[in-house]
């Protein structure tokens, strides 16, 4: 079996008496987009920055290409890319000029890649980075990290500042990266982007890993919604694993919300009413993420 890229078990972290992390676990293989999301002050960014190495963990491992991330972080670094969500520049170095010294630390030359990646996210590399804004800012960084032939790419929050097109060439970039056999860990809060490009999702809360895998594995946490409209008049609420029964705009026509393993049992006492238009929407990511933290 092939050894995933990036492998953590357990990993902890503690500052002094104050647990940042408690238990996390989780991998990311090549050819993979794993999404991790979490609200603020969950623990991303402290897995992150252990991941790196730029913090040490108290407990647990976390190995990136088979190395340990505290111990080889200089070996993992020369075949990773990483992007975080507040970058800082050289004020007095041009956007283009800090583009270049990014990729020269790393041992790779401005490419032909990288000027279509300038054109593509419209940024213009002659004005001095004191100039640019937040969006701007994050555009540096990306085309640098997209212009690298990394096997590992960590996006801590990437498009924070971004306008809606320059995300969308953001998510392009990646799903590009993943086609490549690529392996991405996406930190981010704008769940439709997550459920737009992850294979497999972790969330964390309170500094603990709740669940992890597909988006599919984790529709058993959430509701199917449902729009029917029978030809004999009906009541869905009378019906076990229904919620929120309403009626409909059309004649014997309901709305409802229906437990997944009800649906089949439903839908069969429904069909006994002739069924003469049904729309059903599965449950997305944030109804996912709701389950967990609508109630705070």
């Amino acid at each position: 079996m092939t050894q995933p890229i990036l492998q953590i078990n357990h990993l902890q972290k503690r500052f002094g008496t104050f647990t940042a992390l408690h238990d996390i676990t989780f991998t990311v293989n090549a050819g993979e987009v794993f999404g991790f999301i979490g609200p603020n002050g969950a623990g991303k960014s402290t897995t992150i920055r252990t991941l790196l190495g730029v913090i040490r963990a108290s407990g647990g491992s976390a190995t990136i290409f088979g190395h340990d991330v505290w111990r080889d972080r200089v070996t993992i670094h020369q075949r990773l890319a990483y992007v975080p969500g507040d970058v800082t520049l050289w004020p007095n170095l041009t956007g283009g000029e800090i583009i270049d010294l990014l990729l020269r630390l790393n041992g790779v030359a401005h490419s032909a890649r990288t000027d279509r990646l300038i054109t593509r996210f419209a940024l213009d590399p002659t004005k001095k980075a004191r100039t640019y804004s937040k969006g701007n800012r994050q555009k540096v960084a990306l085309i640098a990290a997209f212009s690298q032939p990394a096997d590992f790419y960590i996006f801590d929050e990437p498009t924070a500042g971004l306008d809606p097109l320059n995300e969308k060439y953001f998510q392009e970039a990646v799903l590009a990266l993943k086609q490549q056999g690529k392996a991405v860990l996406l930190s981010s809060h704008i769940l439709s982007e997550v459920e737009r490009m992850c294979d497999r999702i972790a969330i964390i809360r309170d500094d603990t890993i709740i669940e992890t895998g597909t988006l599919a594995d984790m529709r058993h946490l959430t509701r199917t919604q449902i729009t029917i409209t029978t030809q004999t008049p009906v009541d869905p609420a009378a019906l076990p694993g229904i919620h929120e029964a309403r009626v409909g705009h059309q004649v014997n026509e309901w709305q409802f919300a229906v437990e997944a393993d009800q649906l089949p049992g439903v839908l069969a006492a429904l069909a006994r009413h002739q069924i003469v238009a049904l729309t059903s929407t599965p449950p997305t990511l944030e109804d996912l993420f709701l389950h967990y933290y609508g109630k705070e």
